[in-house]
């Protein structure tokens, strides 16, 4: 039997089909767009190949489109008729019931599934790239760092793929709270492999969660051939651009980066990218700029996905750009919609990770954004206040979930509900004592308390704390040229 470049045994695959298999893992692990294509190549190469088929139901289900990962439920269908799987050697089992488990909306089952596979085989690439993504679409931040840190052992110093490794657990200690040691591993992943645009993202994130803007916009900056084209990943680092500079004050360059590189004429309509450009939004709308036009565009673009019941997080930033678009009617009916679909009686149902996922998390946050909408600051308050230390349960990142956070404070400032508002606040300014958007929500709640030398002081720290990030950080001038 042919072997993968790790010497992994590849069942019921030829040789052609395992070059195939490494050339899409290669892709794979860089978010390369050629991966479908080398996918493709190996199912026609080796269709019986157990890894090829849970690689193409793998690509179906991580982007979060609920017709890629209908696609990949047909074709894994047609594999398995007649099919007896339990012959096939553990590994192999282990993946073809990983891929069942995530086309079944098991998520969190598909992830356990991966990571008994990786306690005998942590040299499996494939395994430890899905699982790392099924935790991240889950929340699991501690699962999201220890799958990659209990693999490394097994990876060699000199093991190319080592890089991409690094990259993943970089993303896992920062998401765990770890970020000076996942700024370290980080950048080893990126000086290893410069185009490794998940560590980019990963040290990227470091940055943000420490209020070190400067120092991110210049690593963006400073890498922008290796991040700007040809991934996946390319929207998603530009809002994370678009994210430092709203913290700058520069909201001009935000709506520039909005504009060439978010969501624009070109966009292609996928979720994670449309979530990134509700996001931006809805931070500045919080902030009081509204953007009617773009708004509008974005609204469009979420309604004509018209999307099932089939990610809640997906879910809470289409409701955002309905109610930006000032469109309530249309966020009201999504979440009836997924309030209906909750209650329907259905066990099945209920063991699907996003069935939990809805209920506890995704339904208060899409109702509060709908109170947002209408005014109702104390409604908003009252949903958001009891999970939002829970809110990691319908994935994203604490940089993406932060929108919701805000959306509580602004509400909680908005309600008089000034304990609240001091809560919240004291907990932001104690992980990032130098944020300008902290800093003049204090100045806030000292002009609702009738403080006016507290605020005055704080409105004289965001100002100072906005300037002392733009010397430091060039882009924060012209947009660079790769936008242009």
């Amino acid at each position: 039997m042919a072997t993968d470049r790790h010497g992994t045994t590849l069942y019921a695959c030829t040789p052609e089909g395992a070059d195939h298999l490494d050339r899409a893992v290669e892709a794979l692990l860089f978010f390369r767009p050629e991966v479908a294509a080398a996918v493709e190549d190996a199912l026609a190469a080796s269709p019986e190949s157990p890894d090829a088929q849970a690689f193409a139901v793998y690509l179906g289900v991580l982007g979060t489109e609920h017709t890629g990962a209908a696609a990949a439920r047909a074709r894994f269908g047609r594999y398995l008729a007649g099919r007896d799987t339990t012959a096939l050697p553990a590994r192999e089992r282990l993946h073809l019931a990983a891929a069942g488990a995530c086309l079944a909306g098991d998520l969190h089952g598909a992830g356990d599934l991966l990571e008994e596979l990786s306690l005998a085989h942590p040299r499996d690439v494939l395994a430890l790239f899905a699982g790392h993504q099924l935790d991240f679409l889950t929340g699991d931040a501690v699962r999201l760092r220890d799958r990659i840190g209990g693999a490394l052992s097994a990876w060699g110093r000199a093991d190319e793929h080592r890089g991409p490794l690094l990259g993943m657990y970089a993303f896992g200690l920062e998401e765990s709270g770890h970020y000076r040691r996942a700024e370290e591993t980080g950048l080893a992943a990126v000086e290893r492999h410069p185009r490794d645009v998940w560590a980019v993202h990963a040290v990227t994130h470091t940055y943000e969660m420490q209020g070190r803007i400067a120092e991110g916009v210049a690593f963006l900056d400073a890498r922008a051939d290796d991040w700007t084209r040809g991934n996946y990943l390319t929207v998603h680092n530009w809002w994370h651009y678009a994210l430092y500079a709203l913290e700058a004050g520069a909201e001009e360059t935000a709506l520039r980066v909005y504009d060439a590189a978010v969501h624009h004429g070109e966009s292609a309509g996928l979720a994670m990218e449309l979530l990134d450009a509700a996001a931006l939004l809805w931070r500045m709308r919080l902030a009081g700029r509204e953007e009617p036009e773009r708004w509008a565009r974005l609204a469009d673009a979420w309604a004509e996905r018209a999307d099932p019941p089939f990610y809640a997080f997906n879910d809470a930033h289409a409701v955002m750009a309905y109610v930006g678009a000032g469109r309530i009617a249309e966020a009201e009916r999504l979440v009836d919609d997924r309030r209906r679909w909750l209650a329907e009686d259905d066990g099945d149902r209920r063991s699907l990770s996003n069935h939990a996922m809805t209920a506890e998390v995704g339904l208060p946050v899409c109702e509060a954004l709908v109170a947002q909408g209408r005014g109702d600051h104390a409604a908003v308050v009252e949903l958001l206040w009891p999970v939002r230390r829970r809110i990691q349960v319908f994935g994203g990142s604490h940089a993406q979930r932060d929108a919701v956070q805000r959306t509580l404070l602004e509400s909680a400032l908005a309600a008089g509900d000034h304990d609240r508002a001091r809560l919240l606040l004291s907990e932001r300014d104690g992980l990032r004592p130098d944020s300008p958007y902290n800093w003049l929500g204090r100045a806030r709640l000292a002009d609702a308390i009738g403080d006016a030398a507290l605020a005055a002081v704080a409105r004289g720290r965001a100002e100072g704390a906005a300037k002392g990030l733009r010397p430091a950080a060039p882009g924060l001038g012209p947009v660079p040229d790769s936008l242009s």
